[in-house]
């Protein structure tokens, strides 16, 4: 059994250490020591951690050292042959938030403390099936190419880097390495998909990139993923495919999760299922589709290799035209279900004979007509020979069938919703980013559990020996109990948890100013949109720019903005608002001009990374609680309350805190940083619940007072 030497593994990241002299700007934390022996103690004792870990406390190389030395010495110890048979011992797997971090870690971060050790530690990055070529699906559409011009052009330029990588050995066939960046639709037609890839029957296998990097990773010491890819591996493991074999990844059982408070959204894709009017025109063109005069399509292609028969393609043209009235149908009486609310959820308290008239009759009327579909299909592809069923378009006509087989059980499940009471069954409209009009809605039906926790104790940690789970936010006031418990951890009473706050290193107490007007609205009293817009726009021009403006609401952040932007515009001041542009775009234009601001909302209070003059100023329009209407917080507030606890205590409360703590540390990213936040919602200061968000911060530098004083408070902080 592999025991690390505590003492030993901390001198390095002391001064003079092996990794501390590698480092281009060493400082002592002692905090990431402290995190560091934590870290160590779980490898050693085969616990679980969670760990929570203030920005600039190191975290990467807190958990690295252990990791790799760990790998180091399962390999030293087996002597390069694993009791299973397998060539290397288990690897340690190191799941992070992105893929923006992954490469962080592999190119840079890794590299470094491998240097500093001596033997060969073997590290493979693997990304999800989506970001690489399939060359077979790259030849098939080469073979019947799309009608437009441009896609077929970049198809030609992707194949031609293809086959320069293939003959040059390159093991990755991945998006990040072509030397332009396709355009989706196309990336659609060339990528790898699990249930598309025909395996050791494929033509294409001896160059096959995907089986090329699993061959590496069955090798590695460490394997560096992402939680997408992780929970893609996760959910096959825990529908049957065991712990101890290759799935997606090699067998493993000891893990790493960066950036933790994020896994119960990346967990929720793979556990849950989803259809939409959209999504099932995408898998009926795929099987035919008219083009002119002429019929396109897998079943073409499959029919080229059987004995004519056009009754049966007639027939079958039939089937898929009915199905997509059944799928139109349903979608403009769902659209019109969702309402002006934008969502239905089916739940134990609403009429049930409404759904019986309306909702259910198209529900089994497109399910009828998709199983004719699947059954008619089913008996074409009974008749293949050995050779023809893995014909590619064999093979694919029958994946897509599986997907249709996996919507008639969702449908099966919205139509029996009360036998479901562990999961949370709605339907939502949604609206293309190009076109607000409402032919241009659709509605996708969702089946989600109601309590993931189950799920992620049975796949993430009963199975594993070790868990390391790292954020800048797991713990309420330094207690763990409301991540624990919603990961499933609190269930596991035999096991060893260990936990520990870890603060930042950074001069809060100096840096940064905290600040609440005492004078604002409350946000359900009258003039609090009209007090956030007037607000937002004298903050901003006191910063001059650099100022992150958050919001819960999209509807509000589209008011401040277009109330502010002519204003902030004629001071120099740029305005740059999310929706009207990508993510990573917007990020990059925000980042590189310190006259900017940025009103933004979601996904924006996490993972914004702006150091220095590019952010001064982080503006909490509104305490971030979830919407009353989200299907799933709505759900699990029921479940709480049918149990006699308290929804709003239990659950909103503590969701809201974690998110708060997000947004607030948008603004210290470097130990240099200086600036203000400043929160416009007045609950912080006059509800009793308001402590629990102040208390979840580091000492700051305070003002609460009118917002005129506070105007003064921060140019004298900032500009003194």
């Amino acid at each position: 059994m592999v025991k690390l030497d505590s003492e030993k593994i901390i001198l390095e990241l002391l001064e003079g250490g092996n990794v501390a002299n590698k480092l281009p700007s060493y400082e002592p934390r002692q905090a990431q020591l402290d995190l560091l022996e934590l870290i160590i103690k779980s490898f050693n004792e085969d616990a679980f951690c969670m760990a929570e870990a203030g920005t600039g406390v190191g975290k990467s190389f807190a958990y690295l050292l252990p990791v790799m030395h760990f790998a180091q010495a399962a390999k030293q110890l087996s002597g390069n042959k694993h009791p299973s048979g397998s060539k290397t011992p288990k690897p340690v797997v190191i799941s992070t938030a992105t893929i923006t971090l992954q490469q962080q870690l592999y190119e840079k971060d890794i590299p470094l403390v491998s240097s500093s050790m001596d033997g060969e530690i073997k590290t493979v990055l693997m990304k999800g099936r989506g970001n690489y070529i399939c060359i077979r699906r790259l030849e098939d559409v080469l073979l019947e190419p799309p009608l437009d011009k441009q896609e077929y052009d970049e198809l030609k330029k992707i194949d031609s880097w293809a086959k320069t990588a293939v003959k040059a050995g390159f093991i990755n066939g991945g998006k990040s390495e072509l030397p332009f960046m396709p355009s989706d639709s196309v990336w659609a037609y060339v990528c790898c998909e699990s249930d598309l890839c025909l395996g050791n029957h494929c033509s294409f296998k001896e160059n096959c990139f995907i089986i090329k990097l699993r061959k590496e990773a069955s090798n590695a010491n460490i394997i560096v993923v992402n939680h997408h890819l992780l929970f893609a591996d996760l959910s096959v493991r825990s529908q049957g495919a065991g712990y101890e074999n290759a799935v997606i990844l090699p067998a493993f059982d000891r893990l790493v999760i960066d950036e933790a408070h994020t896994i119960e959204h990346a967990a929720t894709s793979f556990f849950s299922a989803e259809f939409s009017r959209i999504g099932i025109f995408h898998h009926l063109g795929k099987l035919l589709n008219k083009r002119r005069a002429n019929y396109r399509g897998l079943l073409v292609k499959l029919f080229a290799i059987l004995p004519p028969d056009n009754d049966i393609l007639n027939e079958i043209a039939e089937i898929i035209d009915n199905v997509r009235k059944r799928a139109e149908e349903l979608d403009e009486y769902a659209l019109e279900i969702c309402a002006n609310e934008g969502l239905y959820r089916l739940s134990p308290l609403i009429d049930e004979s409404f759904l019986k008239r309306g909702l259910f009759p198209h529900l089994k009327a497109l399910r009828k007509q998709i199983l004719k579909l699947t059954d008619t299909i089913r008996g074409v592809t009974e008749s293949l020979d050995e050779e023809q069923v893995y014909h590619s378009a064999a093979w694919e006509t029958r994946t897509i069938i599986r997907r249709f087989e996996s919507i008639t059980e969702t449908i099966d499940a919205f139509c029996k919703y009360k036998k479901f009471e562990n999961d949370v069954l709605w339907i939502e409209r949604k609206r293309s980013s190009k076109d607000t009009s409402f032919s241009r809605n659709w509605a996708v039906f969702t089946r989600t559990p109601l309590d993931l926790a189950p799920k992620l104790k049975e796949s993430v940690f009963s199975p594993n020996k070790t868990v390391v789970c790292v954020s800048a936010t797991l713990a309420l006031n330094e207690d763990f109990s409301f991540w624990a418990k919603s990961c499933g951890i609190t269930d596991l009473p035999k096991r060893c948890v260990l936990s520990g706050c870890f603060p930042s290193p950074f001069p809060y107490s100096s840096a940064v100013l905290l600040a609440v007007p005492v004078d604002a609205p409350l946000p359900d009293e009258t003039g609090y949109q009209e007090f956030i817009n007037k607000a937002a726009g004298s903050l901003v021009s006191t910063a001059e720019g650099s100022t992150l403006v958050l919001f819960t609401s999209y509807q509000s952040l589209t008011a401040a903005y277009l109330e502010t932007r002519d204003e902030l515009n004629s001071f120099g001041i740029r305005c740059l608002k999310q929706g009207d542009d990508d993510r990573t775009r917007l990020l990059n234009n925000f980042v590189t001009d310190i006259k900017s601001c940025l009103f933004a909302t979601n996904s924006f209070w996490e993972g914004v990374d702006a150091p220095g003059d590019t952010l001064k100023m982080v503006i909490i329009c509104r305490l971030p609680f979830r919407t009353p209407d989200d299907p799933v917080l709505e759900a699990r507030c029921e479940a709480i309350q049918k149990k006699g606890g308290n929804p709003f205590m239990e659950l909103s409360l503590p969701l809201s805190v974690m998110k708060f703590k997000q947004g607030f540390g948008r603004l210290m990213r470097r130990s240099g940083d200086k600036g203000v936040v400043i929160v416009l919602d007045g609950r912080i200061l006059k509800k009793s619940y308001g402590k629990l968000f102040l208390q979840s911060l580091p000492e700051t530098k305070t003002s609460f007072d009118c917002f005129n004083n506070i105007i003064v408070d921060i140019e004298n902080f900032l500009y003194s």
